[in-house]
Order: C-alpha cells, then structure tokens, then sequence
C-alpha cells in the first residue's frame, strides 16, 4: 500500500502527543524509504537569539522517523525510539524547515534512518541527525 501525504498527516493526528502536533508538522512527500515533512516557522519555536530552537528541530527529525518508517512499512505501528543524535549546523531564522528522513536499514526488529533538516529555499543543511528506532509490531 503507497501512502499518500494526507495519510501521514493522519498519521500525525492519530498518533503524537498534543505538543508534538502543536508543533504545526505537515506531511510533504513520501517515498518508498523517506519522508519530508515541513516544521513551519514560529516566533513560538525560537530560542534566545531568533533561531528556531533545536528541541523543535529534534521533536522534528523523531517525528519524520515514525513516518518514513510508516511509509516503508505501508501503514503504522507501534516503534519506539532507541537513539537519536542530531547537530546543529546553522541557524535558522524566520523560515519553514524541510525535514526528510532516509530510512538507511529497515530490519525486522531496528529502523536506521538519516534525517536532513534544510531551512526553505536553500541548499545546505541547517541540522542533521540519525536515528534508531525499535519496531514492536
């Protein structure tokens, strides 16, 4: 089953704390291993300074994870993060964030995915993180 964007978006509601879907996240695109979601920007996610706080951006790459795995897995069920390491590169200052998730492994039991987080309209990578997650059904 291929899921579409309004899938993961159902997902999304389905699934994640209140905190996590005050967060605004959207799904963007699927692909048979990956997803992209967008964290629009908010006065609200900033840290001291004006850049969007890198809680936001973690809540973010965790979140595209479920996702992706979802996609690749045809639907959801439950997971569990086991690890997750993320840097921070650049700022990102007054624009929305492009978060897409690789699935690098997908095995019976453990998910590795690579996660990019790139700020809207440009190239270079604002942060960057890698997760392992534990599927449990």
């Amino acid at each position: 089953m291929t899921l579409k964007p309004a899938d993961g978006d159902k997902i999304l509601r389905d699934n994640f704390a209140r905190w996590v879907l005050d967060l605004g996240l959207t799904v963007e695109e699927f692909g048979e291993r990956q997803a992209t979601l967008r964290l629009p920007w908010s006065d609200r996610l900033a840290r001291e300074g004006g850049g969007m706080s890198g809680q936001a951006l973690m809540a973010a790459a965790d979140t595209a994870t479920v996702i992706a795995i979802s996609a690749a897995k045809g639907g959801f069920g439950p997971m569990t993060t086991v690890q997750q390491s993320t840097t921070f590169q650049r700022p990102i200052i007054g624009k929305d964030v492009l978060v897409t998730a690789t699935i690098t492994k997908l095995g019976r039991t453990l998910a590795f995915v690579d996660v990019v987080m790139v700020a809207e309209g440009e190239s270079a990578p604002a942060a960057h993180a890698t997760t392992v997650y534990a599927i449990l059904g």
